[in-house]
């Protein structure tokens, strides 16, 4: 069994010369993330259910598209608000109406008594750096969550012959699509891969490929070649994966998931196991909309007339958590994220104020703030030659990949990011530990 130093110094050795993302840094451990018997069933348990959810929110946006009840009717113009019109073209294009991404992420806060999700992700960082993690750690005699090769493998099944396509923006995670592509064709009998970037190429240079597309939607004027790219995804020269539907990427669904009035939307939709698992795991919200509500409504759950009334909760019903529910540039990366207890009164009026201005182009959520576990984790630290116990909270992020032809999921690892203690937003950041789990 390798010493801490020695484990520390092969994972340094194993890193590729370009990192895994562009400028990034973080804490390292010699021992991955260990996740309890019942975490890991839990986690295993997510796939399905949320898989069974997406499905459901495609089917019941475009339910609410083709329909004229008012029950669901409101659907999707909510999730459709401040979207141009190309982009809510796109996401209705009978061509793919089907489809589901391939590859899903929650992110998950690992509380006392199980995990809270706070986003669900189907464009997702961190698929290389995972893989990456799983085959390092595994190097050491760890058994990893999905094995070592589960994160190659799952992509490949998931996605067979696509290329990846990155673009300016999101190019700090090239260099983790870099190391996934060169061990995706290291596989015997894979299809060749290659990852592109859009000012490096021509539409006839594309015509006829399949493309996974690391870009978000809400970026399309900054992406080269999207208007070409789009046209040929509309005629079938070109297959994007993800399909190209942003109603499909908004926080709004977990609220949704909770809203009196598609009780009976979901519990046709959905098993009652899957219900059971979703209501345990997805924290209570509310969408922010400043409409009046009629004389006799409150809020359910929050049990207010007005948000006015929301902005004089005193700091204990300020366990609440304001974000953007996506389709902007400050969507992602916890940028728009408020935590209620940690402002002063006028900081979360203002915060408030904010996401009520904000509706009728980018709406925000409102969600119960879940707090997180404290554990310790083992930190390397350089100086002194030898780890030391951090006081820690812990995002996870299973990544479930779900094989072409097939509805089942397949976990190919678990990204812990272990921050410390005393930060309440959990993201990959400079003092944090990245590690995969078992």
């Amino acid at each position: 069994m390798s010493s801490p130093a020695e484990s520390i110094a092969h994972i340094r050795q194993s890193m590729p010369t370009e990192g895994m993302f562009r400028d990034k840094e973080w804490v390292l451990s010699p021992e991955a993330f260990p996740l309890s018997a019942e975490t890991q069933k839990l986690i295993q348990d997510l796939g399905p259910a949320l898989r069974a959810f997406q499905g459901a929110c495609n089917d019941l946006y475009f339910a609410s598209v083709d329909s004229t009840q008012p029950d669901i009717a409101w659907v999707a113009p909510l999730l459709d608000q401040g979207k141009p019109a190309r982009v809510i073209q796109l996401g209705r294009n009978q061509r793919w109406r089907a489809d589901l991404p391939s590859v899903l992420r929650p992110d998950l806060v690992l509380t006392e008594d199980g995990v809270a999700i706070s986003e669900l992700d189907s464009l997702p960082g961190g698929i290389g750096l995972t893989g990456w993690l799983n085959e390092t750690y595994s190097a050491l005699g760890q058994p990893v969550i999905g094995g070592a090769d589960g994160m190659v493998a799952g992509f490949a099944a998931a996605f067979p012959q696509e290329d990846i396509l990155i673009s300016r923006e999101s190019g700090d995670y090239q260099p983790e699509m870099e190391w996934l592509v060169e061990k995706l064709n290291e596989r015997s009998g894979g299809y060749p891969r290659r990852v592109m970037n859009p000012w490096n190429l021509t539409p006839s240079e594309l015509h006829g490929s399949s493309i996974y597309r690391f870009f978000e939607l809400f970026d399309l004027d900054q992406v080269d070649l999207s208007f070409e790219m789009l046209r040929m995804a509309e005629q079938g020269e070109i297959i994007f994966t993800p399909p190209l539907k942003a109603f499909l990427e908004e926080k709004l669904w977990l609220v949704l998931f909770h809203n009196p009035a598609l009780q009976s939307w979901w519990e046709k939709a959905l098993s009652a196991d899957h219900i059971a698992l979703l209501r345990r795991c997805i924290p209570q919200g509310w969408v922010v909309n400043p409409a009046p509500l009629p004389p006799h409504a409150v809020l359910p759950g929050l049990n207010i007339h007005t948000w006015d009334e929301v902005k004089r909760f005193g700091s204990k019903q300020r366990e609440l958590v304001l974000k953007i529910s996506g389709f902007s540039e400050i969507g992602w990366g916890s940028r728009s994220v408020s935590i209620g207890h940690d402002l002063s009164q006028e900081e979360w009026t203002a915060a408030l104020d904010e996401a009520l201005t904000s509706f009728p182009t980018n709406p925000f959520v409102l969600q119960r703030f879940h707090r997180a576990k404290v554990v310790h984790h083992p930190a390397w630290d350089d100086t002194k030659g030898a780890t030391a116990p951090m006081k820690s909270r812990v995002r996870l992020c299973p990544y479930y990949f779900v094989p072409v032809g097939t509805e089942e999921t397949h976990l190919g690892g678990v990204l812990a990011t272990v921050c410390p203690a005393d930060k309440k937003i959990l993201h990959g950041m400079r003092d944090a530990i990245m590690l995969p789990c078992i």
